[in-house]
């Protein structure tokens, strides 16, 4: 795989450091998941696939001093933490990057390295507020909301930081040196937003929130409730698809106001929600599959892997728990992500064979253990 031979601690956090982690995992990185220690009662990390669990408490200086150590034979560092804890703990870049000149060192939190938030606590929708994305997010004479935790967590923070990260390690086959991936998740959302920003005099957002083309104003670009209470979506944007949209509905185009008659557009909503109420799901995809209207459904967790498209291209995949999930993207032609099989690791699961493999003596370990700076976790066999 692409990143085979990369290895990888993560410190174990909430949401979008166990993405980061799970897509270098996915594409072939060695993933040590430190976790903490003593342990909770419930694993939050729910995105494990591929990593290997090491228990250790970085509170007690023996702790922090095995991270140090660690840290000398990896190539990439994930932290978590608000800005500051780290340092306190006496593994801030500084000490890190200078035993391991060639480490990456990515930081990723809410609110970046610096400013006046740094030390801030805050959740998806705070870091969205603040780049400005949340302002555009929302219907008609509505508050804005937030679509799940998807767009700073995730996307601005996850994926922008496992990119990050990429990049630094590909800059080091050339430099031979690492550096620190400051990864703020306000600024992930406001990057991922680009497109906001430099349109904004194309005409797409000169009217009030919900009142645009792509933010629900528009009939032709929104969900519909069909008879028997599912969903479809429509995005009939160009004139072409738009005619096979209205032609689908069983309409004459002739007949109606022009397709960019902002005046018009909530009474065509009400007229294609009428319609679209009569016919269920399945009789909709009928009437649609095959033809460019940009109509499709709207599926649920449950049908996704049952799509016949998504079956096609094995786009999801299951453990050997049985658990469904997302196959690994992008595609790689030559050198494809193989996700593994295996369910997530328990807390401490690995403990003992990570230190060995980090040149940790039995000795060190059994010391470590028995002051209580690491835990074992080894699951039991089912007999």
């Amino acid at each position: 795989m692409a990143l085979r031979g990369v290895r990888v601690l993560e410190l174990a956090g909430l949401a979008p450091s166990p993405l980061c982690g799970m897509i270098l995992a996915d594409f072939g990185a060695q993933v040590v998941r430190v976790d903490r220690c003593p342990r909770s009662a419930m694993n939050a990390d729910v995105q494990g696939r591929g990593k290997r669990s090491l228990a250790l408490d970085l509170k007690q200086g023996p702790g922090a001093a095995a991270l140090r150590r660690l840290c000398r034979g990896a190539d990439v560092l994930v932290e978590p933490f608000r800005h500051g804890v780290m340092e306190k703990l006496g593994l801030g870049p500084k000490v890190l990057l200078k035993e391991n000149p060639k480490l990456i060192y990515a930081r990723l939190t809410g609110f970046g390295q610096s400013g006046k938030y740094a030390k801030s606590a805050g959740h998806d929708i705070n870091y969205l507020a603040l780049s400005g994305v949340l302002s555009k997010l929302g219907r008609k004479d509505e508050n804005p909301y937030a679509p799940v935790n998807l767009l700073a967590d995730f996307a601005g923070g996850g994926v922008m930081c496992a990119m990050g990260i990429i990049m630094a390690l590909y800059e080091r086959t050339k430099s031979g040196k690492g550096q620190v991936v400051d990864a703020s998740m306000v600024e992930g959302a406001a990057y991922l937003s680009s497109f906001l920003w430099k349109s904004q005099n194309l005409g797409l957002w000169n009217r009030l929130r919900g009142e645009n083309l792509l933010d629900s104003g528009a009939p032709f670009y929104e969900t519909y409730k069909t008879l028997d209470g599912k969903f479809m979506a429509v995005g009939a944007i160009e004139p072409q698809f738009y005619e096979q949209l209205v032609k689908g509905l069983g309409l004459d185009s002739d007949k109606l106001p022009n397709q960019l008659s902002f005046s018009d557009w909530p009474e065509m909503k009400k007229m294609f929600a009428a319609i679209f109420s009569k016919k269920t799901q399945a009789e909709w995809c009928r009437i649609f599959d095959g033809i460019d209207a940009c109509v499709t459904p709207v599926l649920s967790l449950d049908e996704v892997a049952l799509h016949e498209h998504n079956k096609e291209r094995s786009s999801f995949i299951k453990n050997d728990q049985e658990e469904i999930s997302p196959r690994p993207s992008p595609l790689l032609s030559r050198t494809p992500a193989t996700p593994s099989p295996r369910r997530d690791p328990f807390i401490g699961e690995h403990t003992e064979e990570i230190l060995l493999e980090f040149g940790f003596t039995k000795e060190e370990i059994a010391k470590l253990h028995s002051e209580k700076v690491i835990e074992f976790n080894k699951p039991k066999a089912n007999l």
